[in-house]
């Protein structure tokens, strides 16, 4: 496998397939790595990813921009941009934003989600 190298204004995003609000695009998918599926979502304001869980991935999220509400081990605290969320197999996690403005998430799941 070579690496990879993924400039922002080539980023092509979608409709999340699961999500109404969500904006996907996907870098490390469909067979690139059998270790790890990465991508950026944008959630519009007031929409909300909601709780849910992997069965086998682990779940890395960082805060790129905005501000919302988080909910991992039970309960929702405020997170914002430099944030960062672990989320490890089968936790229940979700996602709202709060802010008036789009907000950024950059995923990492170990083994691929996507």
């Amino acid at each position: 496998m070579k690496g990879m190298f993924f400039q922002s204004k080539s980023r092509k995003y979608k409709d999340h397939p699961k999500f109404t609000g969500v904006q996907i695009a996907m870098l490390v998918a469909d067979g690139k790595s059998d270790m790890v599926s990465v991508s950026e979502l944008i959630i519009e304001p007031g929409v909300e990813v909601p709780v849910h869980t992997h069965d086998l991935q682990a779940d890395s999220i960082y805060i790129v921009s905005g501000k919302a509400r988080a909910f991992l081990n039970g309960e929702w605290d405020f997170v914002e941009s430099g944030d960062y969320l672990f989320v490890p197999p089968n936790a229940e996690h979700g996602i709202s934003n709060t802010g008036r403005e789009p907000l950024r998430l950059f995923i990492h799941h170990s083994p691929p989600l996507f």
